[in-house]
């Protein structure tokens, strides 16, 4: 991935000293970790290590986006964008109404969208629809009931059919039941340098 933003006098571009200044504001994760631990999966922002697993395997080309669902503080879509993702090619989602508010706040040019994931057919603008390269998910599908799981699935494949999804778990095996989702599941990647140590899953239908 290549930055395709100009360079400040300091060589730095304006979304990078804006990025430089956010932060992953970890009191506010560890205040939503606390008062839904089911929606956060982990009680602090994921890590430098994990989000290079994750930009690694990441696809985005031409006039594709990337979407992340569960964005959290922003760490993770920060990662994208200083590895070259254009902040208009950067979808991110997430829940909770105080993170997806600090998310405009820090990710100037992304789009934010408020809400669940699972009706991201009917959140996502029209436009984007089939033109998402990756989708990047850190919700924590494996506590969620095998319908549940489904319905997540089938909310990224009606957008981005056929493209599947990297899935960050901190599960020893894979989070989720791929046969019964008729999925091909690959751990990309696993980074111990996380607390908790964690996985790179992708996942893809089996029908490919």
């Amino acid at each position: 991935m290549t930055d395709t933003m100009p360079p400040g006098r300091d060589g730095a571009t304006a979304i990078d000293v804006r990025l430089k200044r956010s932060s992953a504001n970890p009191a506010m994760f560890f205040r939503r970790w606390l008062a839904n631990p089911l929606q956060m999966g982990s009680i602090i922002p994921s890590s430098p290590a994990l989000c290079k697993q994750i930009v690694r395997h990441a696809r985005g080309a031409g006039d594709e986006a990337v979407l992340e669902l569960g964005a959290g503080t922003g760490v993770i879509s920060r990662a994208l964008l200083q590895a070259g993702i254009p902040p208009e090619r950067l979808i991110v989602m997430e829940i909770v109404p105080e993170m997806a508010e600090h998310l405009r706040h820090v990710l100037p040019g992304a789009l934010v969208l408020e809400g669940d994931a699972r009706s991201l057919p009917s959140l996502l603008p029209r436009r984007w629809h089939r033109r998402i390269g990756s989708v990047v998910c850190g919700i924590p599908l494996v506590l969620l009931p095998l319908a549940e799981q489904r319905r997540f699935i089938d909310a990224i494949e009606t957008v981005a059919p056929g493209r599947g999804f990297l899935h960050y778990s901190y599960c020893v095996t894979s989070p989720l039941p791929s046969r019964k989702h008729a999925l091909i599941a690959r751990r990309e990647a696993w980074t111990p340098l996380n607390f908790p140590p964690a996985s790179v899953w992708r996942y893809l239908p089996d029908s490919q």
